[in-house]
């Protein structure tokens, strides 16, 4: 019964910078390690950007700092796994911050759930979302639509999903996207020739992440974050 699901925390922070928002996940990360605070799923749009995990190599970035100024975006080197990817607005990116001592203690189970959230998504757009063996996230028609990276300290998870919705594809034209060589990406407005609107997809993902992690969402605004943590709990869910 829905009583009965673990409830996490929701919030869409809408337009953010990614340094602002990779700060935020580091205190929620201890807040919720340290059991003072709901498990919390984020969602946001970054301004231009391009992260390198922390096994990633950066010559992987094709674009000098003059290159990246031009083009609006900043660079991160960041803590969490993988190789390097882009963020930019028309991209659905998401941070689940959970203790997966309550779900499972097994990181490949919890990355397998992430692509099965997105998977189902995609199906409500009639669109095939599938697994490639050996390679973390989705994939359309050979092409990759959304990527995976996470962190999972004290068995609590940090980062997550990028998904493209209507990203502008040329970005990633400055980087060999997560070390793939052989492979490009693609966004939901691509597979379909017609241009999706994030507000038209996130309603699916939040009810596909509810159904796969067996949780109920509860609403949150951004300033309420870092408040104690029953807030939320007599909220409606999502």
């Amino acid at each position: 019964m829905q009583q009965d699901r673990h409830i996490v925390h929701y919030c869409d922070l809408g337009r953010t910078h990614f340094g602002e928002v990779w700060d935020l996940q580091r205190s929620l990360h201890s807040a919720v390690a340290e059991e003072r605070r709901e498990d919390i799923f984020l969602v946001n749009e970054h301004n231009h950007v391009f992260t390198l995990g922390k096994g990633g190599n950066a010559d992987h970035l094709l674009a000098n700092d003059n290159d990246l100024k031009q083009a609006g975006a900043e660079y991160y080197a960041i803590d969490r796994g993988g190789d390097i990817t882009y963020h930019g607005p028309g991209q659905i990116v998401g941070y689940p911050i959970l203790n997966l001592e309550r779900y499972r203690k097994d990181i490949h189970w919890y990355l397998r759930q992430l692509e099965e959230v997105l998977i189902r998504t995609l199906k409500h757009f009639d669109i095939a979302g599938i697994r490639s063996n050996g390679e973390t996230g989705v994939w359309v028609g050979g092409e990759k639509i959304a990527a995976i990276g996470i962190k999972v300290s004290r068995w609590v998870t940090m980062h997550g999903f990028a998904f493209n919705v209507n990203t502008d594809l040329t970005y990633f034209g400055k980087i060999i996207p997560c070390g793939i060589f052989h492979k490009g990406v693609t966004s939901m407005t691509d597979v379909l020739n017609q241009e999706i609107k994030i507000h038209q997809v996130l309603p699916f993902l939040v009810k596909e992440f509810e159904e796969v992690f067996d949780v109920v969402l509860t609403r949150v605004e951004k300033s309420e974050i870092a408040a104690h943590p029953a807030i939320g709990k007599q909220q409606e869910a999502v």
